[in-house]
């Protein structure tokens, strides 16, 4: 019994020193971010790094969000991302759901070939992508980014929601068959409602990789009216010298939108990453 309790102490302790050091990882970086923002370019890149600035001004936020258009490209991002998470839950929801619940010949091989799309680096598929767009007339355009960006996300959004909802239990739908609910019904009205979390996850998941990507529309967007915010912040990075501080102060308000839409689905996210660990 003793040597049960210590082994679950060291199980414990060794957990809480692992997270302790993730969480270090993951929140220094941001700190420094904040805090060279803060700051005049000609202290941004001191050594050592202080955190806690001596003098802060918030001079890098206006000199960011007034300079090259920066507040266009934040509205494009944002568009692309909102429309991107729209689109991508609603079409991976309705895959999920025909994988998880219905059934019909070559339901597996279906899904499994979806799956293969998963092992493909995305940068292997540039060039034909990029073929593609063109056959499609897509380049240059809010359609070519979103349509794309939906495309490389719904594989692992599928997977990712056809788990879940194969945990629905089945007597409910059962009982909905019974009262003359047909497929779209048990969809809309039991399955999507039960789902919640999920639909959560998935949504943060793909507002984050279509919010972040930047090859893709550093590759399709030529018309500086319709640049996203990565290629923006990237602009302000010179051939010779790049004020820093106005880099990260840039980062800082593209981290806000992500930071929001978290707060917003955290109950249900952390629901959702939850039932996944239990069924694990």
């Amino acid at each position: 019994m003793v040597v049960s309790r210590r082994r679950a102490r060291t199980v414990l302790t060794v957990r809480l020193v692992l997270l302790s050091l993730g969480a270090f990882v993951m929140i220094v970086p941001f700190a420094y971010m904040l805090a060279t923002s803060l700051k005049p370019n000609s202290l941004a890149l001191e050594i050592p790094p202080d955190f806690v600035p001596n003098d802060p001004t918030s001079a890098n936020y206006r000199d960011a969000w007034s300079s090259n258009h920066f507040g266009r490209y934040f509205v494009n991002s944002l568009g692309v991302a909102i429309a991107t998470t729209i689109l991508s839950v609603l079409l991976s929801s309705m895959m999920a759901f025909a994988f998880a619940r219905l059934r019909f010949p070559g339901r597996r091989l279906l899904f499994g070939l979806l799956l293969l799309g998963l092992m493909v680096p995305t940068m292997m598929l540039i060039i034909p992508q990029f073929l593609l767009a063109r056959h499609l007339h897509l380049l240059d355009s809010y359609l070519g980014l979103v349509l794309f960006y939906v495309g490389g996300t719904l594989a692992l959004n599928t997977f990712l929601l056809r788990s879940f909802f194969q945990d629905v239990p089945l007597e409910l739908e059962e009982a909905m068959v019974v009262d003359g609910a047909g497929p779209w019904k048990r969809y809309r009205k039991l399955i999507l409602p039960l789902s919640r979390p999920a639909l959560a996850t998935v949504a943060i998941f793909t507002f984050l990789a279509s919010w972040d990507e930047f090859v893709w529309a550093l590759t399709i967007i030529n018309d500086p009216e319709k640049r996203t915010l990565p290629i923006a912040i990237a602009l302000f990075q010179g051939q010779h010298a790049t004020s820093w501080g106005i880099v990260f102060a840039a980062s800082a308000i593209a981290v806000v939108p992500v930071i929001l839409i978290f707060v917003a689905l955290q109950r249900q996210f952390i629901g959702g990453i939850t039932a996944g660990a239990v069924k694990g």
